[in-house]
């Protein structure tokens, strides 16, 4: 009996961030015996891989040195000849490049997803960038986009035909991540929960884009406006170089006491369910593993008006949204939550309901293998394709 078909996962760097949680989740929940899996890594990985849990996933380090390393290209073309994949599937812009070589070793199957934009272009209009993409677009016989933002860009911007696009949103574990049953988890920092009356927090990376330090700074506000200031508590989940500068933030505030940066955790499901509001303030998304994740746990979702939080967060019904870095706005939106605690269950209620309807592990594995297989000539294109509403 033939070995099922490889694909080979090629991605920038494998560590702790939303994109590769998706991997995870996607790996983990394909039908075992259907695809094998191995991830090429063009710098490195981390514990993270610890994660999935399907066997026999191996892994490639390419170890891509800083700067221009052109000997990069000769050891992915040596690692992918070596395993021989039947699907290439790169993610993001950084890793892009590997389609060329996949065409050029005549790899059947190459599929690319557009999972968020960087930082320094969160619109997508670097005209470099898209140089590049447009020169990989004829390449790549199927694009995967994690929110209707990125399919719209990747029609109107990048030029790609609509039916090459798959629209597939992450899925989350509704199981893992469930509201808490009255008895909240015994792991926060010793007495920080004393006396706390609403528990507000924040679960990612603590970088640039994710401009925690709009959220410190709703906090401090909140903290003076708010009608009971002492029961308030704010959670940051998470490390990175914005660490530095939100605790200076909170030094400078004196609020010490009521701020907990836990740091790098593997307890996410039970530090959620200590919280009573959900908050994001990037800069730009894609389709944010962590807002699934707080909706799976009842909580209502405080978002930025970007990229694919619009798509989650239904205002009034399961959250709100507010301007990218309007620290006024934010503070206000907080307060009300603060005083109306009806609300806070209705929305959180709203938003478990809404996960368990449409966000399935499942669901999104269903919808990544449809593609797999259309590449490979196993279906027709129209069975593939997403059975979402078309964009408006």
């Amino acid at each position: 009996m033939s070995a099922p078909p490889l694909i080979a996962h090629v991605v920038y760097h494998f560590g702790t961030g939303g994109m590769e949680n998706g991997m995870v989740n996607l790996i983990n929940h394909l039908p075992a015996g259907r695809y094998r899996h191995a991830i090429v890594s063009l710098t490195d990985h981390t514990d993270f891989r610890q994660r999935i849990r399907r066997e026999g996933v191996s892994f490639h380090d390419l170890h891509k040195r800083p700067g221009h390393d052109l000997g990069l290209y000769r050891r992915l073309a040596n690692v992918l000849r070596r395993l021989d994949p039947a699907i290439v599937h790169t993610r993001n812009l950084n890793a892009l490049e590997a389609q060329f070589i996949a065409a050029a070793l005549r790899v059947p199957g190459r599929v690319h997803g557009e999972h968020g934009r960087d930082v320094f272009d969160l619109a997508g209009r670097n005209w470099r960038y898209n140089l590049l993409r447009r020169a990989a677009r004829p390449l790549v016989h199927r694009y995967i986009a994690v929110s209707r933002d990125l399919s719209g860009w990747l029609e109107d911007t990048v030029g790609v035909r609509p039916e090459r696009i798959a629209q597939i949103y992450n899925g989350v574990d509704s199981v893992r991540f469930r509201p808490h049953a009255g008895d909240r988890p015994d792991i926060a920092s010793p007495g920080f929960l004393d006396g706390a009356r609403l528990v507000i927090g924040s679960v990612g990376r603590m970088v640039a884009v994710k401009d925690y330090i709009t959220l410190v700074r709703a906090f401090v506000r909140l903290s003076t406006a708010a009608p009971d200031p002492q029961g308030l508590r704010l959670i940051l989940v998470g490390d990175g170089p914005e660490r530095a500068v939100c605790e200076r933030l909170v030094r400078e505030s004196g609020l010490t006491q009521k701020v907990w940066f836990t740091g790098q955790r593997d307890d996410i499901p039970e530090l959620m369910r200590l919280m009573d509001v959900f908050v994001l303030s990037s800069l730009g998304e894609g389709i944010s593993n962590t807002i699934l994740e707080a909706m799976a746990t009842g909580l209502p979702v405080v978002a930025s008006r970007v990229g694919g939080n619009p798509e989650l967060v239904r205002e009034g019904e399961t959250g709100s949204l507010f301007a990218v870095g309007d620290v006024e706005g934010l503070a206000g939106l907080l307060l009300e939550y603060v005083v109306d605690a009806e609300r806070r269950q209705r929305e959180g209620a709203a938003a478990r309901a809404r996960v368990e309807r449409e966000f399935a592990l499942e669901r999104m594995a269903s919808a990544y293998q449809s593609v797999y297989d259309q590449v490979l000539g196993r279906m027709q294109p129209a069975a593939a394709h997403s059975t979402l509403p078309a964009r408006r």
